[in-house]
């Protein structure tokens, strides 16, 4: 059977074909998919769950592979960052059941802080690094992952990127293939397991030992794979970085590999004796360049003409190898003409009332990782630094300790509820261990945002659906030693303002949490507002744009002629606003900020 499918829901299903048991994973774009399409579709077979972070997730996927389990961690690469302590010493013990980390890349930083070559970690972690090139392999490539981690007594990286992870191509099926490792622990492998000093040493020489078997297999793996053509000019490239050469280099040479830590250095002597000129083609750091060239081979082209740094496509291959000799193609679509839409918060969000009283209130916002970093855009401006996971809440301490009393009502940090989950409780333990002064706001948005509405512990549900134990956020706070914990419901917001102001002037830590604020997106909890919608008294719009701050999607400025350049009362005006009705889900946050009483509730 045959089906086209997307390349995470490909590694889902080759997870699934290869037997896995126990699959955990953070959400985190562009890798979510892998995850929900394991709990969705293969249930029955494998146990999955939403862990608070990528650390936990690993975690828990080591212990599964300890009793024979084959496991699965899914994570983005900046996952990995915070994965990376097991995942160090994972290497050294190795597994018993297969242990495959998915670590997804997002060259052009889509929807990242930023744009890290996760081949990096092969190389540091001394552990293998397979990379797919479509869906197909997608799927492939995660079955031979587990073959290999038990072959290799190795966790195995599979890397994919944003174009991978979320393009579609055929896939063929074939049946699931249970594992033969009999399930359980024994108590003479601590030796393996347990890296004290001891045992560390032991270890290491295994891990050499093994990184040269790797090597040595690596110029025998299938999927490394040589296409000699044209022998002037041969490419050595990887995943999608292929895809893009060969559709507008159908006559070079390839070295195409799909193993690419160890490099099959047997296979690339070999191709550099068949072609006369080698350009490297991948995308992000010059990984493959830098490795090859230490090997002694001259490189004809690689980073010296194609881009360090965003995503390639098709033309910008063309471009960069052809330099003065490009011509774009007849019908290439010029970006310019393609309508503007900038991200955005929905219509309606909690986020934006509460970064409207925040930007009155002229703080400098410590932000975070979730929808509401997009504060930080026109009009709303109201979010200054973001680094990653729960590093606004450490950050405004930082800032207050070198501030002093100086900083009293001028900082605070912003976090959401998944994301304090994740990142935010140690920060905050440490502003009250330290007796710290700075405030965090905590937005309970229900969910997982920004990267498809997943559950996580403090929604009370786990990724099946299940009713679970539901973390209250107000008491873990106050759990923590936190004297001083406020909530406010963010649509209301004089009142936010008055609650912010007093907290942020506090000199002891605080906490402010906001309430019935559900994401407008959620599935399950709605809030319910008071209008079904808001429109525009156009008689009474001066036209003062005061409702445009708030950078709403459902209310639009247009300009207006003679006939309605004037006012009832007489006030001259440029243009009028106007609200989508479908749109608009009656929050009534402009109409808060109007002082003209131009906006009223929608008549039904």
């Amino acid at each position: 059977m045959e089906k086209i499918l997307q390349g995470n829901y490909a590694i889902a299903r080759g997870a699934w074909e290869a037997g896995l048991k126990v699959a955990c994973a953070y959400p985190g774009t562009p890798s979510s998919e892998i995850l929900f399409a394991i709990s969705s579709q293969y249930k029955n077979d494998i146990q999955a769950e939403w862990a608070p972070n990528e650390k936990v997730a690993l975690e828990v996927a080591i212990g599964a592979s300890f009793t024979g389990a084959r496991s699965l961690a899914c994570m983005k690469h900046v996952g990995l960052n915070v994965a990376s302590d097991p995942f160090m010493t994972v290497a050294y013990t190795g597994v018993k059941g297969g242990l495959v980390i998915v670590v997804a890349d997002d060259p052009y930083a889509h929807s990242s802080q930023n744009e890290q070559d996760s081949r990096h970690w092969a190389r540091f972690g001394k552990v293998p690094m397979i990379e797919p090139s479509d869906s197909q392999e997608c799927k492939d490539f995660t079955k031979l992952s587990y073959d290999l981690s038990e072959q290799f007594d190795t966790p195995v990286l599979l890397r994919t990127e944003t174009r991978i992870s979320h393009s579609f191509s055929p896939v063929s099926f074939d049946d699931r293939r249970e594992s033969i490792i009999p399930i359980g622990l024994d108590l003479k492998d601590a030796p393996k397991y347990t890296m004290v000093p001891i045992y560390v040493r032991m270890r290491r020489v295994v891990v050499e030992d093994r990184m040269k078997k790797l090597e040595a297999f690596a110029d025998e793996f299938k999927h490394n794979v040589m296409e000699i053509n044209d022998p002037k000019i041969g490419v050595i490239t990887s995943g999608v970085s292929y895809n893009y050469t060969k559709e507008v280099f159908p006559n070079y040479s390839y070295l195409k590999l799909g193993m690419v830590w160890p490099l099959p250095k047997k296979l690339i002597r070999e191709f550099f004796s068949k072609v006369k000129k080698v350009i490297i083609v991948e995308e992000l750091d010059p990984f493959l360049e830098t490795e090859i060239r230490a090997m002694g081979y001259k490189i004809f082209h690689g980073k010296d003409v194609l881009p360090g740094f965003y995503e390639f496509s098709p033309e910008i291959v063309e471009k960069s190898i052809k330099g003065k000799g490009y011509k774009p193609p007849k019908e290439r679509i010029n970006p310019e003409e393609f309508p503007k839409r900038p991200p955005n918060l929905c219509s309606g969000c909690s986020h934006r009332p509460l970064f409207y009283a925040l930007k009155k209130l002229g703080v400098f916002v410590f932000g975070d990782i979730g929808c509401y970093t997009l504060a930080a855009a026109p009009p709303l401006n109201a979010v200054h630094s973001t680094v990653c996971m729960g590093a606004g809440v450490g950050g405004a301490f930082g800032a207050m300790k070198a501030l002093g009393k100086e900083g009293l009502g001028k900082v605070c940090s912003v976090i959401g509820d998944s994301t304090f989950l994740h990142g935010g409780i140690a920060p905050l333990m440490d502003i009250v261990y330290n007796k710290g002064n700075a405030t965090t706001l905590i937005l309970d948005n229900r969910t997982t945002g920004m990267t498809g509405l997943q559950e996580h512990p403090g929604t009370g549900f786990t990724i099946s659906g299940e009713t679970t134990n539901q973390i209250d956020i107000e008491t873990l706070v106050r759990a923590l030693g936190v004297k001083h914990v406020r909530k406010i419901d963010p649509y209301h917001i004089t009142k936010a303002m008055e609650v912010i102001k007093e907290e942020i002037e506090r000199d002891e830590p605080s906490v402010i949490i906001t309430v019935n604020g559900p994401c407008m997106l959620h599935r399950r909890e709605k809030r319910k507002f008071e209008h079904a919608y808001y429109e525009i008294d156009t008689e009474n719009c001066r036209g003062c744009k005061m409702c445009l701050d708030i950078g709403c999607p459902a209310i639009s400025w247009r300009e207006v002629g003679d006939d309605e350049a004037t006012t009832k009362d007489g006030h001259k005006r440029k243009g009028v606003v106007s609200i989508n009705r479908i749109q608009c889900p009656g929050c009534g946050v402009c109409q808060q900020i109007c002082k003209f009483e131009a906006i009223v509730p929608g008549k039904a």
